[in-house]
């Protein structure tokens, strides 16, 4: 007898249609074979499906059993298949009778015949409606983050024989609908706010500015300055996602199995802050099949890596090709895969070893040069990647002990949302929604000067020392200050105010 019945792959983030044939034959000894270019995970699901047909009172076919995964080119990786696997067994032996041409399943099972959580449930989904599918039959605890996906309906599975019993039509299983699972909102009372931060007027300026335009930021600073506390509340400030900006964040959490339960739809921007021990691999996405890393799930959020010279050197080269293309591909022998990684680079750093070189109290401790040397173990194409660089200087006793509270996250996201808005209307079409992605062409464009801002920031070049890889970042960020200032035009203020924020190009950090 053969069978056959609808599942969804999963490599990536590309999802495709998968079809589990299923043929039992009585003749021969019996033998249970999985084809179709099948993992370890995909084969072991021949014990699953065997113990929980038994342990749901299900007759497991006694004979020759094969079944094919197709397309039978591609590699299939997990334990997704075990419940269509199921199914197609019961079909092929004619213990279910039913049209399922329409429908489609994935899903783990456990001896006992329980339906448990898979990665990527989302991405599959998608794939799902997109192929046509009508009626898709998921996790339960897949459900709430399938639900988003509209035009196909969406069964959570919570075992073996309550599938079984939909399917013979003698109890359905409620679909899931808009009031299965209420509609995910981040609780903003427990987003940091920058009401709570005394002080550093200048640093939550220039946070305002590279939150508005997208810049990279490098934060140097003394220790207990405040640069981690600050890097926190950046979120709280960035613009509003889009549906498909959540939607492809959710898409990347769900893959990498982040996903908490009951969530439906990140629609709070990512913050991720690993630590300086961590690998390559473990920024980039890894495994033998890779998974995303750091980067990926950062995407339309903030990536922050405090003190950054004590990250590997070659984890920081990790980042360089990342930061200019907005993706990461990751080639293995199984494949390449390509992850979406655009993300806002937020970096924290001491001035030297001891944490005090140019503080205007405390004494630097370190040895002459190692300033520079210090600074030197961070990669040079790295800074130049990053727009920002802000000195965080330590704050006083008085601004500490004030009690007035500062302007609130609620506030400064209000500019930043109106400067976000007015780039997304200039770079319409681009492909393009924030200033720091410009072009060097668009940059030339829309960042033109007048002969007093040129002759000012020329000054500016032969005064600080600026190096040439400043010029299109001061440019970039001025376009921000303007805009934040709704100007059509970059004023020498603006110009101003954009040099004062690259001060590791400055001779004082180099000498």
């Amino acid at each position: 007898m053969f069978s056959k019945v609808n599942s969804i792959g999963l490599l990536g983030l590309r999802s495709y249609t998968v079809g589990v044939e299923a043929s039992v034959e009585s003749l021969g000894l019996p033998k249970f074979d999985i084809v179709g270019l099948p993992d370890v995970s995909v084969s072991e699901s021949r014990d699953r499906v065997r113990a929980a047909m038994k342990n749901s009172s299900l007759e497991f076919p006694v004979g020759r059993i094969t079944v094919n995964l197709s397309p039978a080119d591609k590699k299939k990786e997990g334990p997704i298949y075990d419940v269509p696997i199921l199914i197609a067994l019961l079909l092929a032996t004619g213990q279910l009778s039913a049209d399922v041409s329409k429908a489609a399943f994935f899903g783990e099972l456990s001896l006992n015949g329980k339906v448990r959580k898979v990665t990527g449930a989302l991405p599959m989904a998608i794939q799902a409606r997109d192929s046509g599918f009508t009626d898709l039959f998921v996790p339960l605890e897949n459900a709430s983050e399938c639900f988003v996906v509209d035009k196909i309906n969406i069964y959570p599975v919570k075992d073996i024989r309550s599938l079984v019993e939909h399917l013979k039509g003698k109890s359905r299983i409620k679909k899931v609908d808009k009031n299965f699972y209420g509609e995910y909102e981040y609780p903003q009372e427990y987003l940091l706010d920058f009401a709570d931060v005394k002080g550093q007027y200048q640093v939550k300026r220039a946070l305002e500015i590279a939150a508005a335009g997208g810049h990279n930021t490098l934060m140097i600073g003394p220790p207990g300055s405040g640069k981690s506390m600050l890097a926190k509340r950046i979120p709280s400030i960035l613009p509003d996602m889009t549906f498909e900006e959540s939607l492809e964040t959710t898409k990347i959490y769900s893959i990498a199995g982040a996903l908490s339960d009951n969530i439906s739809l990140i629609k709070s921007r990512p913050f991720r802050a690993p630590h300086h021990t961590i690998s390559a691999a473990g920024l980039s996405g890894g495994g033998r099949i890779p998974r995303p890393g750091e980067l990926s799930l950062a995407h339309h959020g903030v990536l922050f890596l405090d003190e950054l010279p004590e990250f590997p050197r070659v984890s920081m080269e990790v980042l360089r090709q990342p930061m200019e293309d907005g993706t990461i591909t990751i080639s293995r022998v199984s494949g390449t895969l390509t992850y979406p990684c655009e993300v806002m680079l937020v970096c924290a750093m001491n001035p030297c070893p001891c944490g005090y070189f140019g503080h205007p109290t405390k004494k630097c401790t370190c040895a002459k040069g190692t300033p520079a040397k210090y600074l030197s173990k961070v990669s040079g194409p790295l800074l130049d990647r990053l727009d920002i660089h802000i000195e965080v200087p330590q704050v006083d006793f008085k601004k500490l002990s004030d009690d007035t509270l500062a302007e609130s996250s609620k506030e400064i996201k209000k500019r930043v949302n109106a400067a976000r808005k007015i780039q997304q209307q200039r770079l319409a079409g681009t492909g393009i929604s924030c200033n720091s992605k410009m072009t060097a062409a668009l940059t030339r464009k829309y960042c033109v000067l007048d002969e007093k801002s040129k002759q000012l920031l020329e000054k500016s070049f032969d005064a600080l020392g600026l190096s040439a890889r400043a010029y299109d970042k001061i440019l970039r960020v001025a376009r921000t200050i303007a805009d934040l200032d709704a100007s059509e035009n970059i004023t020498a203020e603006h110009v101003t105010e954009a040099v004062q924020y690259r001060s590791l190009d400055r001779k004082f950090w180099r000498e």
